[in-house]
């Protein structure tokens, strides 16, 4: 049986993980395009803030899952908006 923790990642995907203080983390692949995105870099900056960023392993980012999903969901539509005008396809974010 393959360790979740250590299943590769897709390129041009990363792994976070979520969770408040005291929580237990939940990880989640995401796409790297996110990190463009100006709501996605306000949750970056407060994981700087909060944690620095790590040497190695999953980026923290400082909320609940609940708030990350809600967030997700926020960029997914934001995207759907604009590929309506013929974009590309917008992947979705996947548990790791």
């Amino acid at each position: 049986m393959v360790d979740e923790r250590k299943a590769k990642v897709k390129k041009g995907w990363l792994v976070v993980a979520v969770g408040l203080d005291g929580d237990e983390c939940r990880r989640f692949s995401i796409p790297i395009a996110y990190l463009r995105h100006p709501r996605f870099r306000l949750l970056l900056e407060a994981a700087h803030e909060a944690y620095g960023y790590p040497p190695a392993g999953p980026l923290r980012l400082p909320c609940s899952v609940e708030e990350f999903l809600h967030l997700q969901r926020l960029i997914e539509n934001e995207s759907h908006r604009q590929r309506n005008g013929g974009g590309h396809h917008s992947p979705q974010v996947h548990f790791s």
